[in-house]
């Protein structure tokens, strides 16, 4: 028995296979035609579970679950990604239900993509036997899951979390979302890259101007490319502190793109969220690396799809979803 996998997400779209323990047995990724038509963006993702169908492990497929860049309808089985601007309501449940390859009993199960990292975290990352954990995807965009009550709460149409939209800055830049000051618009790869740019950064060696190239100058210590990754920081520490307020948490982890570039995020993040976080049920509230690096949100869309399938278990409690 094997677990399907989708993870759609700005810069790319990845399907995986995962065993009953967590483990990736087979993998299959293609770029995002972020930019192209509806019809082009679903010919990516056929590819991907094209690719996994032809691995002889697809015969033992139990479940498929899709873990998608935000906002999504759970129940309506769509999604209206904000980096992608062609697929609006797109019904993707029901586009890769009827993709040849998938068997009927199969019931494609959609969740947002940073839902999808939190029950990987939880089931066997860094989140492992946490009660009450924010979970961060900061990669293209910023999204996140929470475990509350040891419980993956997705909400009632799967955004819960949502946490890269949450306002930091009243009087920011307005957001694809239609919002101002968004937290995406400080800390996502994208806003990092971009802030750095217009600071007079330059990319090295000829590079392409990417988060990764501003952290690889951040370690050096170019000042400009700092700055970024400060602003990145305060912006997350700020939304951090609020959600924390809000639900109180025991634990915040973060993974995603850019968070390998480490201590260059790390370090200012947790030094604002002392700033920020000041409240006693608030302060002092550890924030790790993700476990689970850039598999996490395959490896939990395979959880939430055996979950809803009735097949999924970790540990005695089991994945409980709300």
């Amino acid at each position: 028995m094997v677990y399907g996998a989708l993870d759609i997400g700005g810069t790319k779209i990845a399907g995986a296979l995962v065993d009953a323990e967590g483990r990736v047995v087979a993998r299959a990724q293609r770029p995002t035609p972020a930019r192209e038509s509806a019809q082009s963006m679903m010919a990516a993702v056929n590819s991907v579970v094209d690719e996994l169908a032809a691995r002889p492990e697809w015969g033992a497929l139990s479940c498929l679950g899709i873990g998608s860049a935000g906002p999504v309808d759970t129940f309506a089985g769509t999604v209206s990604p904000v980096n992608i601007p062609s697929w609006r309501s797109f019904p993707l449940v029901e586009r890769v239900r009827n993709h040849p390859a998938v068997a009927g009993g199969v019931e494609p199960v959609l969740v947002g993509d940073a839902v999808a990292m939190a029950a990987a975290e939880h089931w066997v990352g860094a989140a492992k036997g946490a009660a009450n954990a924010l979970c961060m995807v900061v990669s293209t965009g910023v999204g996140a899951g929470l475990i509350l009550g040891g419980s993956l709460h997705a909400g009632t149409t799967g955004n819960a979390g949502h946490i890269g939209h949450i306002t930091v800055d009243q009087n920011g830049p307005v957001c694809p979302c239609g919002a101002r000051g968004c937290v995406e618009r400080y800390a996502s790869g994208t806003a990092i890259a971009a802030h750095a740019l217009k600071a007079g950064w330059v990319p090295p060696d000829g590079l392409p101007a990417t988060a990764r190239e501003v952290g690889i100058s951040a370690q050096e210590g170019d000042p400009r490319a700092l700055a970024a990754f400060d602003r990145a920081g305060r912006a997350l520490a700020a939304a951090i502190a609020a959600t924390a307020a809000l639900v109180e948490l025991d634990l915040v982890v973060v993974g995603g793109g850019v968070s390998q570039a480490g201590d260059v995020l790390f370090g200012p993040l947790r030094h604002h969220l002392g700033s920020f976080a000041v409240l006693d049920f608030t302060r002092d509230l550890p924030v790790v690396p993700a476990g689970l690096a850039l598999d996490a949100g395959l490896i939990g869309a395979a959880a939430v799809g055996g979950a809803a399938s009735g097949l999924f278990r970790a540990g005695a409690g089991g994945l409980t979803v709300t």
